[in-house]
Order: C-alpha cells, then structure tokens, then sequence
C-alpha cells in the first residue's frame, strides 16, 4: 500500500488550522456579544437566534482544534495507522451541535408564531439592522478566509467550521430581512426569519454529517480513475496485468492497495524493481 498527495505535515496542517480557529474564535465572540446586545436593545428575536448561532461556532471552533491536535498525533503500538479518523469525528460532533443549534431556534421561533406573541413585540430599532447588516459582511469574510485554509491543508473538519461561517451568514440576511420586514409593521415577519435561520442551519449541519461519514467509511475513488490507474500500472515494462485494485479517499490523502502479476521466471530482485517502478509511476501520474 501507498499513500498519494500529502502535501502538508500532520504538525504543519495543525498549525494553520489552530490559527485560523483562534482567529475564527475571537470573531465569533464579539460578534455574538454585538448582536445580543443589538438584539435586546433593538427589540429583535431573530437577531438574537442569529447571535446564539454565533455563540454555537465557538464550540464548534473548538472542537476542530481538538480533532485537528488528535489527529496530528504520529502512529503507535494502539493506532499502527495514526490517528487521522479523529477529525472526521470532530466533524460529526460539529454537524450533530449545530442540528440541536438549528432545531432549537426553529422551536423558538415556532412558539412565537403559533401564541401570536409577536403582535405585542416592540418594532426592531435600527441598531439591529446595523447589527445584521454588520454580520452578514464579517461571517462571509470568515468564511472564505476559513475555506480557502482548509482547502489548503485538505482538511475536513476545518472545511466544516467554513460552512458554519456561512450558515451563520446566511442566517443574518434571514435576520436583515426579518428586522426589515418587521421595522415596516409587519411583525410576524422577525419570528419567520427565525424558521429560515433554523432550515439553513440544519442544511448545514446535514451536509457536513455526509461529508464526514463518507470519508471515515473508505469511499473509493471512481470508476474512472481506478481504470487509469490500471493504465497506467500497465504501461510499466513488466507489468502483466493488475490482480487486484482498492483505493480510498481520506482529506489530502489517496489509499492505493494494489497487486500486480509479473513473469514468475524473474528473480525476486527483479519483481520487486517492478513493483517499484509502478508504485513511482502512480505517484507521477496522480498528483
């Protein structure tokens, strides 16, 4: 077995991604003080859901930092295969957070709607639309900020934290809406941008479960490349012909398990030479 494309260390993909955390954790902190405030002082249910949005990727945050120094951790007598899977666990934690995150501030905003209790909640005052307006240009900055590390280091967790940042900025244009809608009399309209807050958050945390399950159950690379793989196997002097092809994808990594036949005249010296060979040329061919 091989390994192709790594790119970065385990200890140099850490130390990108815990500044980018801790960056990412000092944002998420003054924004979710900034927008509770203006969401008590500006009389806004929904900015104070999008607030606790913020609060929740501080834990997420945290979490990733936690799975990104697990993970860096070298092989041992316990874990002969490092400790790599530890990140996609971090990222299941995230996504199941930001559901409950997500579910509890539809119930809220649910409740609001159903008492009607939103007749008798004082207009928004313009320091909360400042507030969401503020929030939507600060998370998407954080999200492409955040993206472009982990595409970078090929990281799944911190790719997770990203989507986060644009839940939650996607959560404050429902919040600019529903403060807007609501500062023009039609009050219903804060508690309904908290539903919409709520589905793009589950969206989000959904999207992240699959991308994390699907990478710490060993998905293959397709059909496709498999087959250019052979090809390429093949077109090594002395390759009869490819036994047996497994591949599996994990972050910045490709897993190649793969036999080949030789002529069973050759010496050993000989055979293995082959196989090196091959192994060289899938490394050259797949970047």
């Amino acid at each position: 077995m091989f390994i192709l494309n790594q790119s970065f260390s385990a200890k140099d993909s850490q130390r990108i991604a815990n500044r980018i955390s801790l960056s990412s954790i000092v944002g998420n902190i003054l924004l979710s003080i900034f927008k509770a405030l203006a969401g008590i002082f500006g009389h806004s249910a929904a900015l104070i859901s999008d607030a606790v949005h913020s609060a929740s990727d501080i834990v997420s945050t945290i979490i990733v930092m936690v799975g990104m120094h697990c993970s860096a951790k070298e092989a041992d007598a316990d874990h002969e295969y490092g400790h790599e899977r530890i990140e996609c666990i971090a990222a299941i934690l995230l996504s199941v957070i930001l559901g409950i995150t997500g579910v509890g501030i539809g119930i809220s905003g649910v409740k609001t709607i159903a008492s009607a209790s939103y007749r008798s909640i004082q207009s928004p005052g313009l320091l909360a639309l400042i507030a969401a307006a503020v929030s939507i240009v600060v998370k998407e900055i954080m999200f492409q900020y955040t993206r472009a590390a982990a595409k970078r280091i090929q990281s799944t967790s911190l790719m997770a934290d990203a989507w986060h940042h644009r839940s939650d900025a996607l959560s404050s244009i429902g919040s600019l809406l529903g403060v807007l809608g609501a500062r023009l009399g039609w009050g219903i309209c804060d508690p309904i941008a908290s539903l919409i807050i709520c589905l793009f958050i589950f969206k989000a945390a959904l999207d992240i479960f699959r991308d994390a399950v699907r990478k710490v159950t060993d998905t293959s690379c397709s059909p496709d490349v498999e087959q250019q793989m052979r090809d390429a196997a093949l077109s090594v002097p002395g390759a009869l012909r490819v036994d047996s092809l497994r591949t599996r994808q994990f972050g910045s990594k490709l897993y190649v398990d793969m036999e080949i036949a030789a002529d069973g005249k050759l010496t050993l010296y000989e055979s293995h030479h082959i196989a090196e060979a091959v192994h060289d040329k899938l490394e050259h061919d797949f970047p």
